[in-house]
């Protein structure tokens, strides 16, 4: 067990390499009164082909199967893990992205009661074909239901607009034809090869001890031989598939989103460069930005617009959204801001104002054990440590926003997504 602690935050966790090959974060909050828990897996909806180390051809799966195995791993013989926790007073859930699969509970009583529920009904897979053709009607449902999402058909209308091979382009959940195809057996197929201990996180914040998680642990979990796999990105063009897609559904505003394609260069950005597409985000269209007066005052947003910088393993996207009766003017509007900053460049006072924002939030999220127990789960996820960030800040200079605001947001690689 490692303690790895940082001195500007007075903060620390543990870090255990547990014998079972699973990797333990821990974060002991002794003066909060409930926890958190996340068990996560790099697996989503994106690994529809792989091969395991010495395979000589890889294996395709239906879209939506990872999706399809978060639903089914909380039945059982006897007693689905609902049923468990509710008798335990636990708030659990579960979700599926596009690279990643986290099973979740909080609780202020019985927190060790409740992750060993966690860690046993994660790790005993128990799958039929009776029990498939069941979820399969459930999970067709829940499809068609969201094909009449505005929000969600919104952004997944916006990213295959913007991609053209990259599995990101497909709803998380499949379509109806692709989770027909799925069996018992690619479950678990799919189980054996991504839900190894090796590829797994378990990560707890507050009023825990890590000595009692890592007993637990050794309760539950048996030893697992690493498994080695690899997974296939497509190679993906860097012009987008097209620069604007329309649909009409029953909403009372306009809804849009929009997409700069960015480079994809590595398969996870680095803590760096997630850190200054955030600030340069903050600076074009964060709340106290001139962009986000303007267009609230002439009424071309309302407070639902958002941003984001949108990832995962081979793509990256610089994504704007909300409401507005004027999409197209939202976007020029957009256009013009960054056309101006890599003009004019950024004030010092703007950059050390959005620094100081941004390092704020940074450290208010250590007083969360919800978004403590997300950051160190989706940080090992991605190959570093949660306090890497929080050093950045030291290191970063209004130069380094400026290159990212004149190098990334091609202008000229958008596309737009209306649902009127």
């Amino acid at each position: 067990m490692k303690k790895i602690r940082n001195e500007l935050l007075k903060e620390e966790y543990y870090e255990i390499d547990h014998k079972s090959g699973l990797k333990i974060l821990v974060m002991e909050k002794p003066d909060y009164s409930g926890a958190f828990a996340m068990f996560g897996t790099r697996y989503g909806s994106v690994d529809t082909c792989f091969r395991l180390k010495g395979e000589e051809s890889y294996t395709s799966v239906p879209e939506g199967i990872a999706h399809f195995l978060e639903h089914k791993l909380f039945e059982s013989e006897e007693l689905d893990a609902f049923e468990r926790f509710a008798k335990t007073g636990a708030n659990a859930n579960a979700f599926t992205s596009f690279d990643r699969t986290c099973y979740i509970f909080q609780c202020a009583d019985n927190f060790y009661e409740n992750l060993e529920i966690l860690l046993d009904f994660v790790k005993a897979p128990y799958f039929t074909e009776e029990t498939v053709q069941k979820e399969q009607g459930i999970i067709g449902q829940e499809i068609r239901m969201y094909q009449d999402n505005p929000d969600w058909q919104v952004l997944f209308n916006l990213l295959r607009g913007l991609y053209v091979n990259n599995p990101v382009r497909i709803d998380i959940a499949g379509t109806v034809e692709s989770i027909a195809q799925i069996s018992a057996d690619l479950l678990y197929s799919c189980y054996r090869t991504f839900y190894n201990n090796s590829n797994m996180c378990l990560a707890v914040a507050g009023n825990v001890k890590a000595q009692d998680v890592i007993a637990i642990a050794d309760r539950v979990l048996k030893v697992e031989e690493p498994v080695t796999f690899e997974q296939i990105v497509p190679e993906e063009p860097y012009a987008v598939q097209t620069d604007y897609i329309e649909e009409k559904l029953d909403v009372e505003v306009p809804k849009f989103a929009l997409g700069f394609k960015e480079k994809c260069e590595e398969l996870v950005p680095s803590p760096k460069k997630l850190l200054l597409y955030n600030l340069a985000l903050e600076i074009i269209a964060g709340r106290f930005s001139p962009l986000y007066t303007k267009m609230l005052d002439e009424g071309l947003i309302n407070t639902a617009f958002g941003k984001e910088y949108f990832y995962g393993r081979g793509f990256a996207a610089v994504l704007f959204s909300g409401e507005s009766k004027k999409p197209e003017r939202v976007k020029a509007e957009i256009l013009n801001e960054i056309a101006r900053i890599r003009n004019e460049g950024i004030s010092q006072e703007d950059f050390e104002v959005c620094l100081k924002k941004k390092y704020g939030a940074e450290i208010y999220s250590y007083n969360d054990v919800n978004d403590l127990a997300n950051n160190l789960c989706d940080a090992w996820l991605n190959g570093y440590g949660i306090f890497d960030t929080v050093e950045l800040y030291k290191t970063i200079t209004k130069q380094d926003v400026e290159a990212v605001i004149k190098d990334g947001f091609d202008i000229e690689n958008v596309c737009l997504s209306v649902i009127k």
